[in-house]
């Protein structure tokens, strides 16, 4: 199946501690069906120091389920569902449901 939200998308999050906000997909990791979202869901993690690392109470990013974000129309920001359109040559591309833009083109 193709991948509806792929590295590099903005996305917005639907449900959860950070709705509403948006940010820009890091990684996607489709066999556990969660993606890494930059700036969302920020949790803290103990660091132990290391030679090329300093010790401490660090924030990093907590992978999200991916039915808790949608793609930002790239018209106006909103979220919207993405579709599949096939091109004349041959390619398929992304398209946003809410107002028929190309997402990748």
């Amino acid at each position: 199946m193709a991948a509806k939200i792929r590295k590099g998308d903005k996305v917005v999050v639907l449900a959860g501690r950070d709705k509403g906000r948006t940010g820009e997909v890091i990684s996607v990791q489709p066999t556990e069906g969660r993606a890494l979202v930059r700036g969302i869901n920020m949790v803290k993690r103990h660091q132990r120091q290391t030679p090329q690392q300093e010790g401490g109470i660090i924030s990093k990013e907590a992978s999200i389920h991916l039915s808790n974000i949608a793609i930002a129309d790239p018209k106006d920001g909103k979220p919207t569902r993405v579709g599949f359109k096939m091109m004349n040559d041959g390619r398929k591309i992304r398209v946003a449901r809410r107002s028929g833009v190309e997402i990748d083109g």
